[in-house]
């Protein structure tokens, strides 16, 4: 399936210089952000307890937090999600109280306010069990990193082109942890897995339009470089179209 003419003629290098501008704004703004705010670190990492609610109507954040409070939680974090009905609550590890106890507490605080809620899901996680996830789960980002380093350096034959592949696969998973960062969104293992679908979505991008490229430059040296790098975009639009809205079908929720 082609979404574009063969033998498109799209000017993607005219405007190079605003997209490079661009691309190191976000990716110096998301490593400033990740060295000062850092990741807002779910209960997997963590530990303590993650509690979903359901209201039969609009929820009162504020409402909810002081409620707990009063019933001995420290420190609680409410926030709504999906709408305005729906809360998540964290809270920190309990001390020498069980899930079920904490969950009638918790029932307990949310039924004065709504006697109709429902609970959907509570997690409880250690301290402990919350820090070897946490070292599993950046061991494994490094050990993916790495291996794409090697595979990269090996597939392609020269300096330039390795070096671009790495700095462009490095690109999307930054800006995903900036995006976090910023946002505050709470970063779990889920996240985890999602960053790394991500790392090889980006990597197999990458390899495919980098080897077009390394294919058009082998066969026209004579050709100016942009004009090399705007062919060989050209050539694979269609894919990379192709496989982002595939992507995006399977993980849209409406």
């Amino acid at each position: 399936m082609e979404f574009f003419k063969p033998g498109s003629t799209i000017n993607f290098m005219a405007r190079r210089k605003t997209w490079y501008g661009l691309s190191a704004v976000l990716m110096l703004a998301s490593l400033v952000s990740l060295g000062v705010r850092g990741l807002n670190l779910g209960i997997d990492f963590t530990g303590g307890v993650t509690i979903e609610a359901a209201f039969n109507d609009t929820a009162s954040i504020d409402t909810i937090r002081t409620g707990l409070e009063k019933a001995g939680f420290a420190e609680p974090q409410v926030q709504n999600f999906g709408s305005s009905r729906d809360v998540a609550i964290r809270l920190p590890p309990p001390d020498r109280e069980t899930s079920d106890q904490v969950r009638q507490r918790v029932e307990t605080v949310l039924r004065s306010l709504d006697p109709q809620v429902e609970i959907r899901r509570l997690e409880v996680v250690g301290p402990q069990v919350g820090q070897d996830l946490a070292t599993a789960a950046w061991q494994s980002l490094l050990a993916t990193l790495v291996l794409i380093f090697i595979y990269v350096f090996i597939r392609f034959h020269t300096i330039k082109l390795s070096t671009g592949a790495i700095l462009a696969a490095l690109h999307d998973p930054i800006i995903v942890l900036g995006f976090f960062s910023w946002t505050w969104l709470p970063f779990d293992l889920a996240v985890v897995a999602a960053l790394l679908a991500v790392i090889g979505y980006s990597l197999n991008d990458t390899v495919v339009v980098f080897d077009r490229i390394r294919e058009r430059f082998e066969s026209n040296k004579r050709m100016e470089p942009a004009k090399v790098l705007d062919q060989s975009l050209n050539q694979t639009l269609s894919r990379t179209i192709m496989t982002s809205c595939t992507t995006l079908i399977v993980v849209w929720r409406p």
